[in-house]
């Protein structure tokens, strides 16, 4: 399979009621990650935006740092996270991301099933 960058979908979002709107590009969708998961995107937080907290339960959900400095949520510990830092939450653990710096975060997100 073969998608063009310009044909993955973008769409801004708040996201698990975090602060702002995030950027997300989908890299491709349920069918194209062979029904294992249910995102693969590019995302982008702006300063002063965030991923809000939350849980993943039957999934585990993947974010590798690709720009940027942000604050990691790892179940309650605030990590600072930078490019090619990967950060892993799944099996009812919490996490969620803030970008309390002055330049935007750039990451790759991945939540895969079971």
């Amino acid at each position: 399979m073969f998608t063009p960058s310009d044909k993955c979908p973008r769409r801004d979002a708040c996201v698990q009621n975090g602060k702002g709107l995030i950027h997300m590009k989908d890299l491709t969708d349920k069918e194209g990650l062979y029904n294992h998961g249910r995102l693969f995107a590019h995302v982008t937080v702006d300063p002063g935006c965030s991923i809000g907290d939350h849980p993943h339960d039957h999934e585990t959900e993947f974010y590798y740092i690709i720009k940027g400095e942000g604050v990691f949520n790892d179940n309650g510990k605030e990590i600072v996270v930078r490019p090619g830092d990967i950060c892993a939450t799944g099996y009812g653990e919490v996490h969620g991301l803030e970008n309390r710096g002055t330049e935007p975060v750039e990451l790759i997100a991945l939540i895969v099933g079971e």
